[in-house]
């Protein structure tokens, strides 16, 4: 989450988080975030707090009002999670959000992180990381689908020793 703060545009900021959690994200923002608007598909009831709110369901089904005011629009381990077929319909959403200029924030796991995690899982290290959601995803996918919908790369960079990657386009 720290890569993705640092990603950020600069002043007080209108951010949609797709996969909130429980509003983790905003929280690292702190007096920067002017609005947020976070969709949890986990999320059983919408929570609000003093400056943003958490709704349950999905993206782009649900989304919040203001096409083209906000500033930012991130996801946080979300997309991996996202059928190839369904992708192309959620960068045009995210494009369709965002404000001139505004950005676009993705992290992604590298291809060795499946082949880990499924050792862990194996003997039981971990648990609930929904790895059968991964639909073969491969980080080489990431920018043809959101280049494809108008958006700019600004930025394609790896961490946690290779094992993430963190894509900011811009609108």
């Amino acid at each position: 989450m720290k890569k993705a703060v640092a990603c950020l545009p600069a002043g007080k900021l209108r951010v949609v988080d797709i996969g909130a959690h429980q509003g983790e994200f905003f929280g690292m923002i702190g007096e920067r975030l002017q609005a947020g608007f976070g969709i949890e598909p986990l999320a059983s009831e919408r929570s609000e707090r003093r400056n943003y709110e958490i709704v349950p369901g999905f993206f782009p089904d649900i989304r919040p009002a203001g096409n083209g005011t906000w500033d930012a629009v991130t996801m946080l381990a979300v997309l991996e999670h996202v059928p190839m077929t369904q992708q192309p319909d959620l960068a045009k959403a995210c494009h369709e959000l965002l404000r001139t200029g505004g950005r676009l924030i993705i992290t992604v796991p590298g291809p060795r992180v499946d082949s880990i995690l499924s050792v862990l899982k194996f003997f039981r290290l971990i648990d609930g990381m929904s790895l059968e959601e991964h639909y073969g995803f491969s980080p080489a996918d990431v920018e043809p689908v959101f280049t494809g919908a108008g958006f700019r790369l600004l930025k394609n960079k790896k961490f946690q020793f290779g094992l993430n990657n963190v894509y900011v386009f811009e609108k």
